[in-house]
């Protein structure tokens, strides 16, 4: 599993250093999919082998676990937003429609249309596209605290972990490992048909 994570960041790397950052890769085919229990222990066995040596194994999941609950929240926003394209028509409505929304839900303390809100800049394929050019760990973690500033239940709990920081004045996870690590993660769906709502509570057990 080691060596097939390390190939799949190796592919990874050479991707994004050949495009510059400018490329966009497509995520896989992957809504059909529903993740059980032993797709998970391989999974997250699999992030811990992408980032192995550049941190203590008890800090494993410090690293892993909120890029997966990221990534849960990405993809469920991802669903709830094609249901309202389909009601609304067009992408561009939609999202506007759902700022405007979330905006008013948090002024007036009602439940939006939407479980959480993921800026669009800010969601998971944006982040697997980014660079792993010295700028990746600061997007990731800016990515984190955006989204719990503009979900105030994710405070505390989402917008905790530095993806940038560092021990005496070396990157503790550095980009390249951490590109590993995200596309480890890119491998399954965590949408509302590809997981049971508690998937990040095993998880994390």
């Amino acid at each position: 599993m080691m060596a097939k994570a390390a190939k799949t960041g190796k592919k990874q790397k050479q991707n994004r250093s050949k495009a510059n950052g400018t490329a966009t890769l497509p995520m896989p085919a992957l809504d059909g999919e529903h993740l059980d229990i032993s797709m998970l222990e391989t999974w997250l066995w699999d992030a811990a082998c992408a980032i192995r040596g550049a941190t203590d194994a008890p800090k494993f999941k410090d690293f892993i676990l909120p890029l997966i609950f990221f990534k849960r929240l990405s993809d469920v926003f991802d669903d709830e937003f094609a249901g309202q394209v389909k009601e609304f028509g067009d992408e561009e409505t939609a999202r506007e429609v759902i700022q405007a929304d979330h905006e008013d839900a948090l002024k007036t303390g009602r439940r939006p249309i939407v479980r959480f809100f993921v800026p669009h800049q800010y969601r998971w394929d944006a982040i697997r596209n980014h660079a792993a050019n010295g700028e990746l760990g600061q997007f990731v973690t800016d990515a984190m605290r955006e989204t719990a500033r503009l979900n105030p239940d994710l405070q505390g709990v989402l917008d905790i972990k530095d993806y940038n920081e560092r021990q005496s004045g070396q990157r503790t996870l550095d980009d390249d490992r951490l590109a590993t690590l995200i596309e480890v993660i890119s491998r399954h769906r965590l949408g509302l048909r590809n997981a049971e709502p508690d998937i990040l509570g095993r998880a994390y057990e």
